[in-house]
């Protein structure tokens, strides 16, 4: 039997597919970017035709740089991208719009409706989350209400809704899967998170209609098999997990207590917390980590919505970097006394704050700020964001002392050290850091029995490097506090007040 795995990572920038081999080693990679479409201020789309052409070619990129054929797979895992909503045409497979990403905020306006109806603590209670822009829901509800016959064909059953696990599963199956897993459907706004099913209730106050939505499979499931003539072999697909549990999966946080933080577009750090589900008094969200065998675990999670993306503005729209990794040159250059702040809410703030309306701001600047110290404080902005989401932990009764990193930016060495100075608490980087890939790979790995256990996917993971607060508290204070001063700044009145 085969053990290699094909698992593919569909994020918000570009399209990635990796073999693995059951030990958790890379044997090949296929990766494609593909365009962000900005129309309006705060909207942020992707075209649903490249998100499937980048991820083909990937998987066949991937194949091709392996040395391999399809036929030596033995199954394939999807991660992707979570909250981003494709709708699309049954007979065709077309989506009837472009995709609406995770980080757009045209529904900010309806969202405020929403808490204003009084709905926030039932929200909140059913699907462990905030009524915020970034969920499915309200941009489901927008593609019906705004494309022109969409709600028309939406209620005759011609059209189906999905994150981008589901369009892939769609696309690859020929229509025959129209599935997710539980933690995608987690992610929607409008998944009952104690009866793991989709909340009537919710989907009736929305306006949705049930016949749009996908079935809700366990993590590792059979969810179809990939039409032979799209890679060469027809593969069963056997692995789904949104990508913050992915990553946490691939980094074998599968006890009580584990953290990870990934450090991608976005910073999305993930606490495993069991059977027990935990409800945030401190605006985290509480979300499904992994469901096996009809036995969900959960985790408490905060979203951090501009981290890389931060050092992509620097880079594309700044011009003060020219590639990301020129950022720690600069920052290790830069005066230890810094006292710019640099907030980031470029797209509104996520956890614990979750502000749609504010806007990125930059403070304490000097007549000789200059490149460096603009580099820097956004590298501390990262920092800072992920201090705020362990507040918020320690707050709801929870505690932190080892944490787990991943994502494109841990290559970073002063950024991790400064974490384990802003966090007080040792910082733990992989030998394999593609652990959003991995997570896939471990998963579908599990339902093709490839792995006969969580225990035994453990024994792969390994330790990079790690890294120890080096700063007193004296100094972790000073700084924490001029950064919370400057997110007071930022936040919108309703919010500040």
């Amino acid at each position: 039997m085969s053990e290699l795995i094909l698992a593919i990572d569909q994020g918000t920038t570009s399209s990635r597919a990796l073999i693995f081999n059951r030990a958790g080693q890379q044997l090949g990679l296929g990766q494609r970017e593909f365009k962000q479409y900005y129309p309006a201020n705060g909207w942020v789309e992707h075209d649903g035709e490249e998100i499937w052409d980048t991820t083909l070619s990937s998987c066949l990129a991937a194949i091709d740089n392996a040395g391999i054929s399809a036929s030596d797979l033995a199954c394939i895992g999807i991660s992707n991208q979570r909250e981003t909503t494709l709708l699309w045409d049954r007979e065709t497979g077309t989506p009837v719009h472009r995709a609406i990403v995770w980080q757009d905020r045209r529904t900010s306006r309806f969202c405020e409706q929403l808490k204003q109806q009084g709905l926030e603590q039932s929200v909140q209670e059913k699907t462990g989350l905030v009524i915020d822009p970034y969920f499915s829901a309200t941009k489901l509800k927008w593609l019906l209400d705004n494309v022109d016959g969409a709600r028309r064909l939406a209620e005759q059953g011609r059209l189906a809704f999905g994150t981008v696990d589901s369009f892939l599963l769609w696309r690859f199956t020929s229509g025959e899967s129209h599935v997710t897993d539980a933690t995608n459907a987690s992610r929607t706004m409008l998944f009952n998170i104690h009866e793991q099913c989709w909340d009537q209730e919710l989907l009736s106050r929305l306006e949705i209609p049930s016949s749009v939505l996908p079935e809700i499979y366990d993590s590792a499931a059979d969810f179809g098999h990939s039409e032979a003539s799209l890679l060469g072999a027809s593969l069963p697909i056997t692995g789904v997990l949104g990508d913050q549990q992915a990553a946490a999966f691939g980094q074998c946080c599968f006890s009580a207590g584990m953290a990870k933080s990934t450090y991608g577009t976005g910073c999305f750090l993930l606490l495993n917390t069991g059977e027990e589900l935990v409800n945030s008094q401190n605006r985290l969200l509480s979300t499904v980590a992994y469901r096996l065998q009809g036995r969900p675990r959960f985790a408490v999670e905060g979203s951090i919505f501009m981290a890389g993306a931060t050092m992509q503005w620097l880079r594309d729209e700044m011009g003060l970097i020219e590639k990301a990794s020129d950022s720690e040159a600069m920052a290790r250059a830069t005066a230890e006394d810094l006292s710019v702040y640099l907030v980031p809410a470029f797209t509104g703030l996520g956890a614990p704050y979750w502000d749609a309306s504010a806007r990125a701001a930059i403070f304490g600047m000097t007549r000789d700020t200059g490149a460096r110290e603009l580099v820097t404080a956004a590298l501390m902005a990262v920092c800072y964001q992920t201090r705020d989401l362990v507040e918020a932990i320690v707050a709801d009764g929870g505690q932190l002392q080892k944490l787990r990193v991943d994502g494109g930016m841990v290559k970073n060495e002063f950024l991790l050290q400064s974490l384990a100075d802003i966090l007080a608490c040792e910082v733990h980087r992989p030998v394999v850091s593609e652990t959003t890939a991995l997570g896939a790979a471990y998963v579908a790995g599990l339902q093709a029995g490839i792995y006969q256990s969580l225990s035994q996917i453990e024994t792969n993971w390994q330790l990079d490097q790690s890294w120890s607060p080096a700063q007193p508290e004296s100094w972790r204070q000073a700084r924490y506090s001029g950064w919370q001063d400057a997110v007071r700044r930022t936040l919108s009145t309703d919010q500040s007040q």
